[in-house]
């Protein structure tokens, strides 16, 4: 196997991905998605190899969603013991796609670990993005204006919950204390952890999951995804350290900004509603995705799958990709921003004539 390819580091890149890591741990702390569907293709615009990059944000994220989990759970937002479960049948799933991409890194080289970790992304960030901004959407207009609504279990949800089998039932208190066939839980917990090993993203599979399948509300799912990504970032930091593959100046630089956001983050949860949380995701999702699509023929080119592209073509395309990853990380920081500021100020009215009601009386 060729040597590993680490990124040339100058003060420039310490600033950007100390920036990129502040933003991705808004992100995280926000949606419970552990941010890296925002990290790696940032690491990767900036010149390290896409297995790097994973390795690399393996690491950094179980203290990050450490950190994260620990300050949801003050708000009860967190449900362990799902957190805990999944996260051990994502383990399986981590093992697994670390062999798949050490394998085509092997075969193609990094530049075909850059052409599946960018396909992976445009494949699954179309149709979970896609599917969580129709919900918001959905969810919008059925809160009608209103201050709160009572969570409704999807249909899948309500049959999942229905489904008796004998010896694999657990109780979870995410789902209004209501028992879940372990056998479920199973197969979600190693997709997730499957993908995380694979692209370093698990969160975008793991918290719509929690909230289609099994029927826990947003603000849950999100929090105790955390608590996954917490036991997949362990697992998979010593399965791609033992092979090098782990840049150990990445991790703690991109953890540095990370833990200044994922307070952001979590703050932001409890000033607003389940449906801005899932339009925030849904808006990262799709920027991200196209920022990876314009990607895939610059690799392609190089592995001469395709004809090869001019090297001004080849130049342009990766100048909209990073421009485009840019934007994704600016729209993410302001929507998560702008819905803080506004939950606060928000609560801070509701305050006030609360106050002023009690002192009238």
């Amino acid at each position: 196997m060729d040597a590993v390819s680490f990124l040339d580091l100058n003060l420039a890149t310490v600033v950007v991905l100390f920036l990129v890591g502040f933003v991705g741990g808004m992100v995280s702390g926000f949606i419970g998605s552990g941010g890296a569907f925002v990290l790696t293709p940032a690491m990767m615009s900036l010149g390290a190899p896409a297995i790097v990059a994973v390795a690399s944000n393996m690491a950094h994220k179980f203290p990050k969603a450490l950190v994260g989990a620990f300050k949801r759970a003050r708000y009860g937002q967190v449900d362990v013991k799902l957190g805990i479960m999944m996260g051990v049948f994502a383990e399986a799933g981590v093992f697994t796609g670390k062999v798949l991409m050490t394998d085509i890194r092997s075969r193609f080289g990094d530049t075909g670990t850059d052409l599946y970790v960018s396909a992976i992304f445009v494949v699954v960030l179309s149709t979970v993005g896609l599917l969580v901004l129709r919900d918001a959407l959905v969810s919008r207009r059925r809160e009608g204006g209103a201050a709160e609504v009572e969570h409704k279990t999807p249909p899948l949800a309500r049959w999942v919950q229905s489904v008796r089998i004998p010896g694999t039932m657990m109780r979870f208190k995410s789902i209004g204390d209501r028992e879940v066939s372990v056998l479920f839980i199973a197969p979600l917990g190693f997709a997730t952890g499957l993908l995380a090993a694979s692209i370093a993203v698990g969160g975008f599979i793991g918290v719509p999951a929690m909230i289609y399948v099994l029927g826990v509300p947003a603000i849950m799912a999100t929090a105790t995804e955390l608590v996954v990504a917490f036991v997949m970032g362990f697992g998979g930091s010593m399965f791609y350290a033992w092979d090098g593959f782990v840049d150990i100046r990445l991790s703690l630089i991109i953890l540095a900004g990370s833990l200044f956001g994922v307070q952001v983050g979590a703050i932001g949860t409890t000033y607003v509603k389940d449906w801005v949380v899932k339009l925030i995701m849904a808006l990262i999702m799709l920027i991200v995705l196209v920022s990876r699509f314009f990607k895939i023929p610059v690799y392609l080119s190089d592995l001469d799958m395709i004809e090869s592209l001019s090297p001004t073509l080849s130049g342009v395309l990766s100048g909209v990709s990073f421009g485009t990853l840019a934007l994704a990380l600016l729209v993410g920081a302001g929507a998560i921003l702008g819905a803080l500021v506004k939950g606060m100020a928000r609560h801070r009215r509701e305050t006030r004539a609360e106050a002023d009601l009690a002192s009238a009386t």
